[in-house]
């Protein structure tokens, strides 16, 4: 016996009390193998019209249901020669479901008595709205997940504008705008296809003639898209060359960190329907991603630019031939990712041949940024002071002064070169700060210290420092370099300094070699002992006398003396 809620068939009743059937809390039908209905309650027949005993099923209920009862049929038959009395109401039975008008069936099928099959229709409409519901949210978080990753790749304001402009186009609607704020007189806009790559231009437009941009750049509320018709969109808005019908827009903010990033318009065609409600929300969650993702861009791009013009003035010169001299140097801050440190070098050209070029290399105290700011004073009151470069205790004693007033707490070395060609030879009058004495190379190899000293500045009210002349003949250099160099720890064990005579040995090796050769030959020695462990900042200078034609004057020539 097969018994089922409110409906009972058995094989020595064919039909099921009328009362009882009426009673089925679902759309039941009956239907014999050969697809006859042979039965249908109340609820059934009110459902599908047709549906009346002696109906073929093909011709009254849905294909899905008609190939459903097909495969029960095919699924249940008796094989030959089995017992009548073979139960088959013990089998399972594959169900099936399926659209009847605007509502999803799902069919549970039942084998009776004479080989029929009875078909409960359950109503899961709800279930597959819920079901769907939950799938659309877990597209659109995933969506919004990958939005993300992609917008916050790069902090490059246009690519992020681009990106939104496509990731919108792709996911939300068939054509994407994106508007971000005046750049002078002009829009800059990023239109996208679905499909097409970004086109980005600069427009001359009013954004008043699209309903609600105007609002929606100044971060105010976007308007419903059924207040908008497409018809009133002017050609500017419009991706070039697009000409398709459109059917519906939605215009919404892109809210930034504190200001508005921008606005973005979507479009669709007449072939996808309308935006939503629940489609215009969504549209607004990720219009938040994006501004906050443009809004971070802008803020990096601004604050790259001007970090980028107050670099400038810390980063140390590029050298050159100067008035006869070579000068080249080199510079290697503490940290692998910082471009300036407490280590600095400067020139300050002479306005003519006749008057010497001042040379100033000096380390302060610390590093990173906080030294590298004042290095930066420094420089500037340096610059200053050129007006009395030939002086240098006049000129270090007013830095000394200037340091001693600051809010600074940090102290500084510094040696100062004078230089100036005479003929083919180079003279220089140097003067040290509490910095390594400078070294000179000459042409046979020979290295000398040059007997300057000094006090430190920033440390006291007063400073001394003692000045000493040099005489370079063609083809010899003077190097002067911070204590970077000569502290640097390193070598096979790691833990030995490159030192003084290492540094000596080093330069022997550049006799006659050119000032921008001479640099590149002690950096690279100093990299090859460090092997990329930890060290202070390096700077280095090389002031070289140029190699003459007169060889045999230079050979002959009597090597320069200090004078004090």
């Amino acid at each position: 016996m097969a018994s089922t809620e409110g409906i009972s068939v058995t094989r020595t009743q064919r039909r099921p009390p009328t009362d009882l059937w009426a009673l089925a809390p679902y759309p039941v039908i009956v239907a014999d193998e050969a697809g006859t209905v042979v039965e249908a309650n109340p609820a059934a027949t009110l459902l599908l019209e047709g549906a009346l005993p002696g109906a073929r099923m093909p011709d009254v209920v849905p294909a899905w249901l008609a190939r459903g009862h097909e495969e029960v049929i095919a699924h249940t038959r008796l094989p030959t020669g089995a017992s009548p009395d073979a139960s088959l109401d013990e089998r399972v039975l594959p169900s099936v479901s399926g659209r009847i008008s605007a509502q999803t069936y799902e069919a549970h099928a039942t084998r009776g008595h004479d080989e029929l099959v009875v078909w409960w229709l359950v109503d899961d409409t709800d279930r597959r709205l819920a079901e769907e519901a939950l799938a659309t949210e877990r597209e659109r978080t995933r969506f919004l997940a990958e939005a993300s990753n992609i917008l916050l790749a790069s902090l490059n304001s246009d690519r992020c504008m681009d990106a939104t402009a496509q990731l919108a186009a792709q996911y939300l609607a068939d054509v994407a705008i994106v508007v971000t704020p005046r750049s002078g007189r002009r829009l800059p806009v990023a239109h996208a296809i679905s499909g097409q790559d970004v086109t980005r231009t600069l427009v001359a437009a009013d954004p008043t003639q699209v309903p609600g941009l105007s609002e929606a750049l100044q971060g105010f509320p976007p308007v419903p898209s059924r207040w908008i018709d497409p018809a009133t969109l002017p050609g500017w808005i419009l991706p070039p060359g697009f000409t398709g019908p459109i059917r519906s827009v939605v215009v919404t903010p892109l809210p930034g960190h504190g200001v508005p990033a921008g606005a973005m318009v979507l479009l669709r065609g007449t072939d996808r329907a309308e935006f939503s409600e629940n489609e215009e929300v969504f549209a607004r969650l990720f219009a938040a991603r994006a501004g906050a993702a443009l809004s971070a861009s802008r803020l990096y791009s601004e604050q790259s630019a001007i970090t980028q013009t107050l670099m400038r003035d810390l980063l140390p010169p590029r050298l050159r031939h100067l008035h006869g001299v070579e000068f080249a140097g080199g510079y290697r801050p503490a940290g692998a990712s910082e471009r300036v440190g407490g280590d600095f070098y400067d020139i300050h050209p002479g306005s003519t041949e006749a008057e010497a070029s001042l040379v100033v290399l000096g380390d302060v105290c610390g590093k990173g940024l906080d030294a590298a700011i004042l290095t930066g004073k420094i420089r500037n009151t340096l610059q200053a002071l050129t007006p009395m470069a030939a002086d240098h205790e006049r000129m270090l004693q007013l830095l000394n002064a200037a340091l001693l007033t600051s809010h600074h707490t940090r102290f500084a070395t510094m040696v100062m070169a004078s230089v100036q060609r005479t003929e083919s030879q180079v003279r220089l009058r140097l003067t040290s700060a509490g910095h390594p004495s400078p070294l000179v190379v000459r042409t046979d190899g020979a290295v000398e210290e040059v007997p300057t000293h000094g006090t430190l500045i920033g440390a006291l009210d007063t400073i001394e420092a003692h000045t000493v002349e040099v005489i370079l003949n063609p083809g010899e250099t003077c190097l002067l370099y911070t204590d970077g160099f000569t502290e640097a720890r390193g070598g096979p064990l790691g833990d030995e300094l490159f030192g003084d005579e290492r540094l000596k040995r080093a330069l022997s090796e550049c006799a006659g070699m050119s000032a921008e050769a001479v640099v590149e030959r002690v950096q690279m020695l100093a990299s090859q002992w460090l092997r990329d462990r930890a060290h202070d900042d390096m700077a280095v200078v090389a002031i070289t006398a140029p190699r003459t034609t007169h060889l045999s004057a230079v050979n002959g020539h009597t090597r320069g003396r200090y004078t004090a």
